[in-house]
């Protein structure tokens, strides 16, 4: 299980979708790419791409988006097909647990439809390496029978266009990877782009909203446009209820208060964690197991899912002897760092830390 994968799609911060949530979102979607925000390298070679294969009369090479999730993978897979006024097949990685699951699925493609495969480093390796011949020579071979009189009868697909999207790109075998002819990675946003989305999002959903409103919105957004408009539909709730519809600065601050996600996008797991490791640990260096146990949490859901996002924001750290908490940490919290002594133990550059004694015999050494 990946960091990505494990962030539970019942956190408001989290950048997951459940199926529920993705049917609410689906009225959200950019349909072309010049409505798509953001990713601007990416949105302009992808449009070269298409382009050029709608000049020709062709298929496009195939398409791998890597990246976190919420970042509109899956809405450009969308925009391809319509871009190239083709029909779309969406499954994923995890559906496809056998090679005839897959070839199923490719029998029945039609010319020029695109195929959205999500999650495809969890795709099973029969199957994976059926696709390998599909997306090169348009061909799979179905295996009749079984043993020493299995015959292998050729298959000739149409031509089409394979879109895999992925959380972990480094999980995909060099194989896969060499296939696609165009390889795309998302980044996350930036507030201002975010604060763009908010803006298109509030049209969409009729929500009244000023810039203020929507920066304070973005910039709790974790660089990451599902969640933007998630808490979109937070605050439009609590504006709804609590004041007159209207989104404002305050209304947004108060809103997201409620919900328990402060200024930097930090929700209460991550308080918690950051807690932890200031007050009961001085800092650090502290081992994970110790820090879950500190927090109530299961050490995998403090590395998977608080964990990284701590990290991306300079917050924490990882060490060979512990996590340990920087000093924008204390900061944030609105404490203040204990002092080493000069020439004590284990000191960090740009570090403060707790003086006494090492805390990362229970296993704070990286994985």
């Amino acid at each position: 299980m990946t960091p990505y994968d494990s962030d539970p799609a019942d956190r408001l911060v989290g950048a997951v979708a459940d199926d529920a949530e993705q049917a609410v979102e689906a009225a959200l979607r950019p349909k072309l790419l010049d409505e798509f925000i953001g990713q601007e390298r990416v949105r302009e070679q992808l449009s070269l791409v298409l382009r050029a294969a709608r000049m020709r009369g062709a298929a496009p090479d195939h398409v791998l988006l890597s990246g976190p999730p919420g970042l509109g993978k899956t809405t450009l897979s969308m925009i391809i097909a319509a871009e190239l006024n083709a029909p779309i097949r969406i499954t994923s990685g995890p559906a496809i647990q056998h090679a005839g699951d897959l070839a199923a699925i490719l029998s029945s493609l039609t010319e020029g439809e695109v195929l959205f495969l999500d999650e495809i480093h969890r795709m099973s390796r029969p199957a994976e390496e059926m696709l390998y011949m599909a997306m090169e020579d348009f061909r799979v071979d179905v295996i009749v029978g079984k043993g020493p009189g299995a015959t292998a009868i050729p298959l000739e697909l149409p031509p089409f266009t394979l879109v895999g999207a992925t959380t972990r790109a480094g999980l995909l075998p060099p194989p896969l990877r060499d296939r696609f002819g165009f390889t795309g990675h998302m980044e996350f946003y930036a507030p201002a782009e975010l604060q763009r989305v908010v803006h298109r999002s509030a049209a969409l959903l009729d929500v009244e909203i000023d810039p203020a409103g929507a920066a304070e919105i973005a910039g709790r957004s974790r660089g990451t446009p599902r969640i933007a408009n998630r808490l979109l539909r937070r605050v439009r709730d609590y504006a709804q209820v609590e004041h007159d519809g209207v989104v404002d600065q305050r209304i947004a601050a108060r809103a997201l208060q409620v919900y328990e996600v402060d200024e930097r996008g930090l929700d209460r797991l991550d308080r918690a964690v950051l807690d932890a490791l200031l007050r009961l640990f001085g800092g650090g260096p502290v081992g994970l197991s110790t820090l879950a146990v500190a927090v109530g949490e299961e050490a995998e859901t403090v590395e998977e899912v608080a964990e990284p996002f701590l990290v991306r924001e300079g917050l924490l750290a990882r060490t060979p002897r512990g996590r340990i908490a920087t000093a924008a940490a204390w900061h944030h919290l609105g404490l203040t760092p204990p002092v080493q002594p000069p020439g004590g133990r284990g000191a960090v550059p740009g570090q403060q830390q707790f003086f006494g004694p090492e805390r990362a015999a229970d296993g704070g050494t990286q994985n």
